[in-house]
């Protein structure tokens, strides 16, 4: 993979205004980046209108304009996971801006326009339901954002977040079960 006190050094470095520190942990992490990208792409349902490459590219600028201060390498992962989550937010919002009219000629839909604004609804739907969770629990949320958007393992989520991966698997199971009853889901469609 690469070697986390480089990542790390160039990342606080960056975070201390050295432009070509960026430059130069891009190549480092970047990989790992489109795995992440890949396992989120394959959890959207139906004809996914928003490809890795693009979802790397607006999260990367996301975190190129954040000016945030990343302690290590997971870290890094872990906050990239949440600006791919917003990513996906936010093109689910324009996606149903543009059914709703947004001021375009309308047109009758088929099949993958009802995909698109299925998958839009479902990312909205569940954006809507972790903000919810993230003010009763804000562990959960990471657990979930770092699990179902970053794609992290249960060892890996323990790391970024300092805790054990047994308390990581017992705040996903707990997570999911909010989750499910949170957006009507039944237990045998989670």
């Amino acid at each position: 993979m690469d070697d986390t006190g480089e990542v790390t050094r160039y990342l606080q470095a960056w975070a201390g205004g050295d432009e070509e520190a960026l430059r130069q942990v891009m190549p480092l992490v970047y990989q790992e980046l489109r795995k992440i990208a890949r396992r989120v792409w394959r959890r959207q349902d139906g004809d996914n209108t928003l490809q890795p490459t693009a979802l790397i590219h607006e999260a990367y600028l996301k975190l190129a304009s954040a000016g945030m201060e990343f302690q290590n390498r997971n870290h890094f992962y872990a906050v990239a996971s949440m600006a791919m989550r917003q990513v996906l937010v936010n093109h689910a919002r324009t996606q149903m801006a543009g059914k709703r009219g947004g001021g375009q000629v309308k047109i009758s839909l088929d099949d993958v326009q009802a995909s698109v604004q299925k998958e839009s609804e479902e990312v909205l739907a569940l954006h809507e339901s972790l903000e919810r969770l993230e003010t009763l629990d804000s562990r959960k949320c990471r657990v979930v954002e770092f699990i179902y958007f970053g794609g992290f393992g249960m060892g890996e989520t323990a790391e970024a977040l300092g805790i054990s991966p047994r308390t990581v698997t017992r705040e996903w199971q707990a997570a999911r079960v909010w989750l499910a009853k949170d957006l009507g889901v039944g237990a045998d469609e989670q």
